[in-house]
C-alpha cells in the first residue's frame, strides 16, 4: 500500500522507516538489527519485506537463509548487526516512537499525524488533505 502511495504521489510524499521491535515479540530486536545490516549493504527494504513475509517464524536460520538468498557479505553483515551504532539506532527510533505514541507495527504517520485508518482510500484522503493545507499557506 504505501508503495502506491509512493507511486501516487512520487514528487510529494517521503517515506520514513523507524524502528520499533515489539517486547512481544523474541525475535523483533535481532530481525531490526538484521535489517540495519542489510542496509549497509544497500538491501534494506528487500531483507525488511523478507523478514516480514516469515515474522512468525523468525530465528537466526531465517535471517541467515534471508542474507544468503540476498547475497550480503556475512562477515560484514554479522559485524554490523553487533555494532553500536546499530543497537543506538534501534534504541533511538524505538524512543521516538513511544514519544509519539505508538505501540503496535506498523503504525503510519503522515505530516506527523498517527493513521487509524489502514486501506489506500484512508492514506490517499490523508495526505490529500495535507497537501490541501499545504497549498493554503503556499
Amino acid at each position: 500500500m504505501l508503495e502506491q502511495l509512493l507511486e501516487k504521489y512520487p514528487q510529494k510524499l517521503k517515506l520514513v522507516f523507524k524502528n520499533f521491535p515489539l517486547r512481544s515479540h523474541k525475535f523483533a530486536q535481532p530481525a531490526a538489527a538484521a535489517a540495519l545490516a542489510a542496509h549497509a549493504q544497500g538491501q534494506f527494504w528487500a531483507f525488511h519485506d523478507a523478514l516480514f513475509e516469515s515474522y512468525s517464524s523468525l530465528n537466526d536460520a531465517k535471517v541467515e537463509e534471508i542474507r544468503t538468498r540476498l547475497n550480503l557479505d556475512k562477515t560484514a553483515f554479522d559485524a554490523q548487526r553487533k555494532s553500536p551504532q546499530v543497537n543506538g539506532q534501534i534504541q533511538s527510533d524505538t524512543r521516538l516512537a513511544r514519544e509519539a505514541g505508538v505501540n503496535s507495527t506498523p503504525s503510519v504517520f503522515i505530516n506527523g499525524r498517527l493513521q487509524r485508518g489502514r486501506s489506500l482510500e484512508a492514506f490517499s484522503a490523508a495526505v490529500e488533505a495535507e497537501l490541501k493545507k499545504l497549498s493554503t499557506t503556499e
